[in-house]
């Protein structure tokens, strides 16, 4: 009898998640947390990242991994601030795989770290699905996205540690329903601590730093 010729697919999650313990065994061995920055695109992930190395300065020695379908703008903003950063490109992928991060982890001066703040391409539902070896997932929302956004997409705001609303300069010229949107947080996470903050005037940076370093 001829054999069939099967072909043999592997799981893309199984292989995810290989890539994603080696991570945190190098993590751990370094003694360095890492955080992953999930949010849509335009809600002010790299703003936000803009906003927090004063604060996280003097707390952290940290780096930050950029992750976006195509250029390297968004790292070239980073590392302008005298920040150590790599550009992860997907090519089209729309979220970082822990394989790519792992490989930009090792190209870190990891010795001279504390942190690692990972921003994700900007999706509410990919990134969320996958890990990539961090301590925390951290949601971002913004005041110019719809109130509702958390329950649309649950999983990224069930699974986050911590939830940012960005960009809470802008309320006042906005038809928004803050105490709405929140509720719709808590509807998907109940406990959740949730940061109002605004990269344009600072608001809010001290509290959500204090929250990183009381929680690493």
């Amino acid at each position: 009898m001829t054999k069939a010729n099967v072909r043999v697919y592997k799981d893309l999650m199984g292989e995810n998640e290989k890539w994603a313990e080696e991570t945190r065994k190098l993590l751990k061995e370094k003694n360095i947390v890492m955080i992953n920055i999930i949010g849509s695109p335009g809600c002010g992930k790299t703003t936000l990242l803009e906003g927090m190395v004063g604060e996280l300065g003097k707390i952290f020695r940290f780096a930050v991994l950029e992750g976006d379908v195509e250029t390297t703008a968004d790292a070239e903003r980073i590392a302008a601030l005298n920040i150590e950063a790599s550009q992860l490109l997907t090519g089209g992928a729309c979220h970082l795989e822990a394989k790519l991060v792992h490989y930009a982890l090792k190209d870190l001066p990891l010795d001279d770290l504390d942190m690692v703040v990972v921003e994700n391409v900007g999706n509410l539902v990919c990134p969320a699905e996958f890990d990539i070896g961090e301590k925390a997932k951290i949601a971002v929302l913004s005041v110019t996205e719809g109130e509702d956004k958390p329950s649309k997409y649950p999983l990224l705001f069930h699974e986050a540690e911590a939830v940012l609303l960005t960009k809470i300069d802008l309320l006042p010229h906005l038809d928004f329903d803050i105490d709405l949107c929140l509720d719709h947080v808590r509807k998907v996470n109940s406990t959740v601590p949730i940061f109002k903050v605004s990269a344009k005037t600072g608001e809010g940076f001290v509290e959500w730093i204090n929250w990183l370093n009381e929680n690493r």
